[in-house]
């Protein structure tokens, strides 16, 4: 069972200072926007978008607009994974690829070149083939328990998702590319906030957390 956003505070409030200040604001964020997600149990779209506020408040830094997202985001994965000793987030994405993951990933409707394709008037079918080695590219990381990659591909078709929603590109609730979606970042942002301590005091791989937009890290209050 994925620890709730309360309980996740009370850990990070136990943990005090042995949590370097930027991690606790990054965690503190993030958690909050879990809190308000949980809160979301009938609108499965607003779940999701502040689940991905959570997340995006784990991961996002100062950064350059040399340096795409996407890349931030998959960075971000990959030193989550390293940091996940206990492999939670390991039993998150295997223990549910037959389930919503797998619905997820054969989604085309969230497959970005088969948006591309539409747009194009491109007949080739390219993106079919595209899809289909994507899908098996999914199976054997699977099967390879490599978790970096199932999660690059699961973030892939969320991202779509979360364009969507994000830009107006999507009905509200619609349910053809919903389905089962919007459940993802759920459990990888609850494990992802659970792991992030636990990197925090290894070599501060979390980078610098976004300012809020004037103010530096040490004038955030975490009330």
């Amino acid at each position: 069972m994925p620890a709730t956003a309360q309980q996740l505070k009370d850990k990070l409030k136990r943990l005090g200072e042995a949590v370097p200040e930027k991690s606790r604001v990054r965690l503190h964020r993030a958690i909050s926007w879990l809190k308000r997600a949980e809160q979301e149990e009938g609108d499965h779209d607003a779940r999701f978008i502040f689940l991905w506020i959570a997340f995006n408040a784990a991961y996002a830094r100062e950064f350059g607009f040399e340096k795409p997202e996407r890349d931030l985001l998959k960075g971000f994965l990959a030193a989550l994974v390293k940091v996940d000793d206990e492999r939670l987030i390991q039993k998150v994405v295997f223990e549910q690829f037959t389930g919503p993951v797998r619905l997820l990933i054969d989604n085309k409707y969230v497959f970005d070149p088969f948006w591309r394709a539409l747009r194009d008037h491109d007949g080739s079918n390219e993106w079919g083939m595209r899809f289909e080695q994507d899908k098996r590219a999914a199976l054997r990381s699977v099967m390879s328990n490599d978790t970096v990659k199932v999660l690059g591909v699961i973030f892939d078709r969320l991202y779509v998702l979360r364009n969507q929603l994000v830009h107006g590109g999507a009905t509200w609730n619609g349910k053809v590319n919903r389905r089962q979606g919007w459940r993802q970042p759920a459990g990888v942002a609850v494990a992802g906030d659970d792991r992030v301590d636990a990197g925090s005091s290894r070599d501060g791989a979390w980078g610098d957390c976004l300012s809020g937009g004037g103010g530096g890290v040490s004038s955030m209050h975490l009330g």
